[in-house]
């Protein structure tokens, strides 16, 4: 982490915006989702999202092209999955970045085209993919999902907070979303359960990316977080919905925790954040068990 700068010029955190509410990761007719992409952008907004994502396996969709037809603001996605030159499989999601990607090229070429076109890169479910903590960082990737509902629910492997831990003592700056990974298959429950909340001055694609990439944002299956912001004396200070656990979390062994358990909610928390600390982020967790994550506090380029 940047130690020449102050803790108030490396904060992530702007909150005097709005909060948007979005899906990064979901399925379509176009691979292998049910709902055609009109319907399945019409259930998000009759579930007051804001935006969402379409990120159907190798078939690049652009909002901007038919963006009259949908009732609610769709970025450009795609989801590239294979294996790289050493065997190991992953799944990554793009937001931008999707033109020219197919299943005629290899996974690795459809990494690097992803990349060149400035695609916004999410490594998908790791635990669910068999993927190493220390796999993530051969590709430098800009997200990981902290948590994925559908493999969470259907394969009970969507936590991917170990992972992220391993790889912010690495690359300290990797942001952490709450996805859908949403099929909305015929049978099944509503698949609804893990998205982000954007903080930027307006609904739109240039606005909404460029606060995702700054990481001003939160993941979340449940509780929000109404602000995040700093106070002297190395505090972070957060304003949230009833939570029970809140938890400071650091590199190995080290984290602080505030609990409510038998006192009643917490809907302010406040921590010191070491400055031998490689990173630190919160984690929220309501009574049902359902949680909500930030992003590193901390930019550690400055």
């Amino acid at each position: 982490m940047n130690k020449s700068t102050s803790m108030e010029e490396r904060f992530r955190y702007d909150c005097s915006g709005k909060w948007f509410k979005g899906n990064l990761h979901m399925h379509t007719t176009r691979s292998d989702g049910h709902l055609n992409p009109v319907e399945a952008s019409a259930y998000y907004a009759d579930r007051g999202y804001d935006f969402i994502s379409i990120t159907d396996h190798m078939v690049p969709f652009i909002g901007a092209e038919e963006k009259d037809r949908f009732p609610i603001m769709i970025l450009d996605g795609i989801e590239i999955d294979g294996k790289d030159d050493k065997g190991a499989f992953y799944h990554v999601v793009s937001i931008g970045g999707v033109d020219g990607i197919s299943r005629d090229i290899t996974f690795m070429e459809r990494l690097e085209k992803a990349r060149a076109q400035g695609g916004f890169l999410i490594w998908a479910h790791p635990h669910w993919s068999g993927n190493t903590a220390a796999d993530g960082l051969l590709y430098k990737f800009d997200g990981i999902e902290v948590y994925n509902h559908l493999t969470t629910v259907v394969h009970g492997k969507g936590d991917g907070a170990s992972h992220w831990d391993y790889a912010l003592e690495h690359q300290p700056d990797m942001l952490g979303f709450a996805t859908d990974d949403n099929h909305i298959f015929e049978g099944f429950p509503p698949l609804v359960g893990g998205w982000i909340m954007v903080n930027a001055p307006e609904l739109s694609p240039e606005a909404i990316m460029a606060s995702i990439r700054k990481g001003n944002f939160y993941s979340s299956s449940g509780p929000e977080f109404k602000s995040i912001y700093i106070e002297k004396g190395a505090q972070v200070v957060a304003e949230t919905s009833p939570v029970v656990h809140a938890r400071l979390i650091g590199p190995p062994t080290l984290g602080h925790w505030e609990n409510g358990v038998g006192k009643g909610n917490l809907t302010k928390i406040n921590f010191s954040i070491p400055d031998d600390w490689a990173f630190a982020r919160l984690e929220i967790e309501d009574a049902s068990g359902k949680k909500a994550w930030s992003n590193p506090i901390l930019n550690s380029k400055g």
